[in-house]
């Protein structure tokens, strides 16, 4: 169970620093004005959200399957893990909010500017906060 524990927590570093990274490029592509920088940004976007992001967000939710899988009388009774899947149905509504907003930049249809997509970057961060303090405290 520690292995699939050490192997579920480098897959959520991953899917985070997708997560963090890819609204970061949001803001900058929406500033970008040529065309040589926006398509270097679709470039980046896509590459990140779909060979890092989408494959880290797929083995975190496996592993924390498998872990949940693990015991899951106690699980199912404790209000903590409650807490952290609620949030981690956010962080995947989010995740997928993220992939609309690469569809519209990559159909040069993006409508948002970059101070938007400057707060919509701080999600992850406020979800982030509420899952270790759900695991790490279990309130």
């Amino acid at each position: 169970m520690l292995w699939i524990k050490a192997f579920h927590l480098i897959a959520v570093v991953a899917w985070f620093a997708g997560l963090f990274y890819l609204p970061r490029l949001f803001v900058y592509h929406a500033g970008a004005d040529d065309a040589i920088s926006q398509a270097r940004f679709r470039v980046m976007e896509y590459k990140l959200y779909y060979a890092i992001t989408w494959p880290a967000g797929i083995v975190t939710t496996g592993l924390g399957l498998g872990l949940l899988l693990y015991a899951p009388s106690y699980y199912l009774h404790a209000a903590w893990i409650h807490v952290k899947l609620t949030l981690v149905i956010l962080l995947w509504l989010y995740h997928l909010s993220c992939g609309y907003f690469l569809a519209q930049f990559a159909a040069e249809a993006n409508r948002r500017t970059a101070r938007f997509f400057r707060f919509f970057n701080e999600i992850p961060t406020l979800l982030l906060v509420g899952i270790v303090i759900a695991v790490v405290v279990k309130p």
